[in-house]
């Protein structure tokens, strides 16, 4: 008999805490909607180290996608973030670098020539979740779904170790550096143990970590996720 039980979920799973995501409360008033590069500088400005560690990244400031009337924005050149109180920076850093991080308490970034005052810094580590979620993933200009999806599938297997079963492409966005233009895609994995889920999470896949692409985050569900446009 060949028989081959999935993970034992009854018994607890300790996650790894050698890379998690700390957020700063934020004091914003606008902020551009393409704002990761400048977002990058400012973070490397004011911690030197932040470029030379590999599973550093940082979140772009996110707002949610509509409330009271108001709905996200979609056009970067001309239209801003209103960011409310409870918008909060997240950066992912290895753990040895919680307290290097935590003297961003009390300063103020220059984004672009819009100021971020940063307070309150909190560590949030990771949690096994069988579904993780990233806004942006690099993807080549002109790739089209399937493509991109394979490729996302063999770089599951080469960061987790794990023969991915579902994924799901959602929108696609493109950001701004002086030197180009850059393509990327939601993308969303699950039915995922819980060692891939957390190595997804702390290493993400593929390149831009500074600029948060690659960068997963636990999500409620494959329901949630808006269609590709």
């Amino acid at each position: 008999m060949f028989w081959q039980e999935d993970e034992d979920k009854t018994l607890p799973f300790i996650a790894p805490d050698d890379v998690l995501d700390v957020s700063f409360a934020i004091d914003c008033k606008r902020l551009p909607l393409d704002h990761a590069w400048d977002l990058a500088q400012a973070i490397q400005q004011a911690l030197p180290w932040f470029a030379e560690e590999s599973v550093a990244g940082v979140h772009p400031v996110h707002v949610a996608e509509s409330g009271n009337g108001w709905e996200r924005p979609d056009d970067p050149t001309n239209q801003f973030l209103l960011p409310s109180r409870r918008t909060r920076l997240f950066l992912r850093i290895p753990k040895q670098r919680i307290a290097a991080t935590q003297a961003l308490s009390g300063k103020t970034l220059d984004v672009g020539d819009y100021p971020i005052g940063l307070r309150d810094m909190k560590e949030k580590p990771f949690i096994h979740t069988s579904v993780v979620f990233a806004r942006y993933v690099l993807s080549n200009e002109g790739e089209d779904e399937n493509s991109f999806l394979q490729r996302m599938a063999a770089e599951v297997k080469r960061v987790a170790d794990f023969k991915v079963k579902k994924l799901l492409c959602g929108k696609s966005h493109t950001l701004r550096t002086p030197d180009n233009v850059l393509h990327t895609r939601h993308l969303m994995i699950a039915d995922l143990d819980s060692d891939p889920s957390i190595k997804l999470q702390q290493y993400g896949l593929g390149d831009g970590r500074k600029l948060g692409c690659g960068l997963f985050m636990p999500h409620k569900g494959i329901k949630t996720l808006k269609p590709t446009e």
